[in-house]
């Protein structure tokens, strides 16, 4: 218990630090900076579905209360911005808009294949602890605030002169990332739809070249943002660029590849068509390393 209510405060603690450091000058609402602003909005969303979520023990709304709190965390930021006199310059609305589509299509697929399953095998232990629960909820509250603060950034300064290459090249990124992400779970939702692959493992598509191409196309279309702020950012702005960095290792050394690969093993570990797809496909990066 007190380690999880420690990890509570901690995730406060480091959302604060960074959007302090992170701030904008000129950009508030209700006195209070917008990226500050933006993080408040992360933790109540979450906090505010959280409590009928920790009375019915139930995990169903959590992957959709992350799109909730993403599509208002950005949204805030473009009030914010036109609450303070500004006009919203193109550079901003595009990446407000990348980061509204990213979550809905995101999140409206998770909410659909949580519903069809039952439940979200992840929380079969922590629904037996309520500050667990409780601290799951507060850590994905971070999550999507570390995972948007470039972005929020990016609409906070509002540049106002022309795209350019930046620009031109982190948009391409996140168009090939996003459609690596989308194109893998339609492929992966349309395998495990066939009755003839149930209890199998996908081989096919994007996933001959990698065995989470999912995750992949995530991490590039954030560190696509990222390239397209680097020539506003300044001081310690800089910490934004946390985005991707934090994005890479929570899919890569937290909740995604660890759980997925320890499942895959415990399910396909003694299969030698598995061992084989194992041994021939990267982990992650299309092409490049094996296992």
């Amino acid at each position: 218990m007190i380690k999880d209510l420690t990890t509570i405060v901690a995730c406060i603690l480091t959302a604060c630090f960074v959007a302090i450091l992170a701030s904008v000058e000129g950009v508030f609402l209700y006195g209070v900076p917008v990226i500050l602003l933006c993080a408040g909005v992360s933790f109540t969303v979450h906090w505010i579905i959280a409590v009928p979520s920790l009375v019915t023990s139930s995990e169903k709304y959590f992957d959709f209360t992350g799109m909730i709190a993403t599509l208002l965390v950005t949204s805030a930021a473009m009030f914010a911005l036109l609450s303070s006199g500004y006009q919203a310059s193109i550079r901003s609305t595009i990446v407000a808009i990348f980061v509204s589509i990213w979550t809905l299509r995101l999140g409206i697929f998770l909410y659909k294949r949580i519903v069809k399953s039952g439940e979200d095998k992840r929380f079969r232990e922590i629904k037996k602890s309520l500050p667990k629960f409780l601290m799951t909820w507060t850590l994905s509250a971070l999550w999507v605030f570390l995972t948007t603060v470039n972005a929020i950034t990016v609409i906070a300064l509002n540049p106002q002169e022309p795209l350019g290459v930046f620009f031109l090249l982190g948009a391409i990124i996140w168009a090939l990332g996003f459609a690596f992400e989308a194109v893998a779970d339609r492929q992966k939702k349309a395998f495990s739809e066939l009755p003839e692959n149930r209890d199998k493992f996908i081989t096919q598509g994007l996933w001959s070249i990698s065995r989470h191409p999912n995750y992949f196309g995530e991490i590039v279309l954030w560190t696509g943002i990222a390239i397209i702020s680097l020539p506003l950012l300044s001081g310690w702005q800089f910490v934004t660029l946390i985005s991707p960095v934090f994005v890479f290792l929570l899919l890569t050394k937290i909740s995604g590849l660890p759980f997925l690969e320890d499942k895959a093993e415990k399910k396909w570990g003694d299969d030698k068509d598995y061992i084989e797809y194992k041994n021939k496909t990267p982990a992650m990066v299309p092409f490049f390393g094996k296992k």
